[in-house]
Formats: C-alpha cells, structure tokens, sequence
C-alpha cells in the first residue's frame, strides 16, 4: 500500500471515530395555536460539533475528497463560504493536519470568522461577494491545494440514502410522533444539497412528503424555480448568511422540489427574532426564513382541511450574529423596523393570519 493510501486510509479512520463521538440532533416541537391540527418541529442543526447544519455537509465533503484521491498530506484545502460551511470544514481539517483557507465575503459576522480562526483556518476576505468562487480557485491554483467547492458537490458527496443523513435522521425520529409522515419538509438553499437530499430521500423511500425551498430575497433559487432558468444571476449577495445565492449553484435540483417561496429579508428577521422568543435561545437568520416557510404551508394545510406535521431546519445558532442580526443598531443602520413584523409573524403562528408579501409557487 502506498503512502497516499495509508494517509487516506488514517484519515478516513479519523472522521468516521469523529462522527461515533457525535450524538444526532435534536427535533423541537413548535406549537402553533393558530394553525390547529399542524404539528411543527425543528430539526435542530445548532447542536453539531460545528454549531450549524454545514457540518454534515463539510464531513460529506471530505469524505468525498478523499475517496476521489483529491486530498493531500499537507496541501490545503480551500472553500468559498459564507462562513458556516467554512468552520465546520476548519473543524475537519484541523482533525487531518490539513491547513485551511476560507474565502469569504468581507461582510461576514466577525464572530464567524473568530471561529474559523479558533479551527486554526486562514481567512482570505473578498469585497465582491459574488467572486468568492472563482478567488477560491485562483487560491488552489496557486498553492497546489484543494478547492473543495460545496456549491458545486454538495449534492452528490451527500449519501441522499442513507448513513444518518438529515432526512433518514428527520423520519427515524419522527416515528412516535403523532403524524409520523411529515406532509412538508422545509429548508432554505445556500447550496441547494439539503433540498436535494431531502427531495430525493422522499422520493426514494415512496414517501407523500412535499419539500419547499424557502429562499432569501437577495437570491436566484426562487426565480430560477418559477421560470426554469439556470442562467440567472444577480450582483449582489444575499443579507441572510448562509442561505440565498446570486447564481443557480450546479447542486440546486428544482425537479425534486414541491414549492417553493422567496421571503424578504426583513420578515427572515423578524421571524428569527419571534422564534428565538419562543424557543428562549437565539438563532440564526436561516432559521427565520424556514419558520415564515413553514407557516406558509401550515396555513395551507389548514384552509385546505388538512391535519398533519411539517418539519423546517433550525440552520444555526444565533450567537454568531450577537453584533448584526441580534444588535439594535446594526439593525436600525441597515433600515430595518421589525417591531410591526415580529408581530405579524406572531399574528401568523398565534392566530393563523396570513402572512404578507412572500412570493410563492406550488406545484
């Protein structure tokens, strides 16, 4: 056996150890008095190693690397990021030796990149948002490293299967629960690997399940899922960290995806704010966009007659946001007053009023 093969061998005996230490996450119930006869839970991606979903992403990614043979001892691994996905994959690196270079946008959360840092990665910053792809690959071009490029793997490094991915883990806890079959799964896209993952899944185990993609509102995701353009793009980049896209990243799958809704970046706020209050703990931006998601298809299933679940992934923690999503004046620098929207948003879960100024398309 050669040297390269024993490295590799070591290391996926390391991240395989790494994972039997790790419990799976938690599923949150959310009661909704509004909307009776919908169950809503959180599946609660906080509680990884990492602090956020990304980090069964960063571990599928680099298991994917090192079965491809793209992995050296020594070389550096390099990722364009918004941040998250860049701590969890810091995490994995640090557990192989490997150095580690995120390239994220200069207006991430500071607190993102202390933890990047705490991982022992670099940081490489870059004004243009929209250019963080193609600064990653000028960086591993450069340095002989890797560019592990979740946007455009991330759906087929993930095994959609099986091996506790997010939806087999969502559906083996759900089993006791009152309508065990979820009716909606709801998640928004950063890279789009999630959905997949979820859509597929549904679709290999014959489940009735539907998925929605809940998307920002600086984003192409939702456009393209209107129109069927893989094309668009924009010139700026999303305000929600973590989620929304100015391009149609290679692992968005709309075919396997039900619905789909564009929520604006203030009401994202607000409903994070609104179920941070609820669940007494902070959480991120995403989480907010998954709620007005899910409050969208619950009203639906109320006014159609319908009882049942709907599950929507809790993204992040809000800790990484304490100095903009959770600070009054960043909020107020930026334009936002969610006083009047984190009551609409209560209005919705509370009383079953709708909720204004989501864009939408079921199908």
């Amino acid at each position: 056996m050669t040297d390269i093969r024993q490295w590799t061998r070591q290391a996926m005996h390391i991240i395989e150890a790494d994972f039997q230490r790790s419990a799976d996450t938690h599923l949150i119930p959310l009661a909704l008095p509004g909307l009776p006869g919908v169950e809503l839970y959180f599946k609660d991606e906080s509680s990884h190693p990492t602090g956020s979903l990304k980090h069964r992403l960063a571990r599928s990614l680099f298991l994917y690397a090192l079965c491809n043979g793209w992995l050296r001892p020594g070389a550096p691994v390099i990722e364009a990021s918004s941040g998250s996905t860049a701590i969890s994959e810091a995490y994995f690196a640090r557990l192989l030796g490997l150095p580690f270079i995120a390239v994220v946008p200069a207006s991430t959360a500071r607190e993102k990149l202390a933890q990047i840092a705490f991982y022992g990665g670099q940081t490489h910053l870059v004004e243009d948002p929209t250019r963080i792809h193609a600064e990653s690959r000028r960086l591993a071009d450069e340095s002989g490293g890797h560019f592990m490029d979740q946007f455009t793997y991330a759906e087929r490094a993930t095994d959609w299967r099986a091996n506790n991915n997010i939806a087999e883990s969502i559906f083996q806890q759900m089993r006791h629960e009152p309508h065990p079959e979820p009716s909606w799964l709801v998640s928004s896209p950063g890279t789009g690997g999630t959905l997949a993952t979820l859509g597929r899944y549904v679709r290999y185990r014959q489940h009735a399940t539907r998925v929605l993609c809940a998307d920002a509102e600086r984003s192409v995701f939702y456009a393209s899922y209107v129109s069927g353009d893989r094309g668009l793009t924009l010139d700026c980049g999303s305000r929600i960290e973590g989620i929304g896209r100015p391009r149609v990243e290679p692992s968005f799958m709309a075919q396997v995806l039900d619905a789909a809704c564009q929520v604006p970046d203030a009401l994202s706020l607000a409903a994070m704010h609104y179920l941070a209050r609820r669940l007494n703990r902070r959480v991120g931006a995403s989480s907010g966009t998954n709620l007005v998601g899910a409050l969208l298809v619950a009203r639906r299933m109320v006014q159609a007659g319908e009882r049942g679940s709907v599950v929507a992934i809790l993204c992040d923690g809000g800790e990484r946001y304490a100095t903009s999503y959770y600070d009054d004046a960043w909020l107020a620098q930026q334009g936002f007053a969610l006083t009047p929207l984190i009551e609409a948003v209560a209005a919705s879960a509370e009383n079953g009023a709708e909720l204004l100024g989501v864009a939408s398309l079921f199908r």
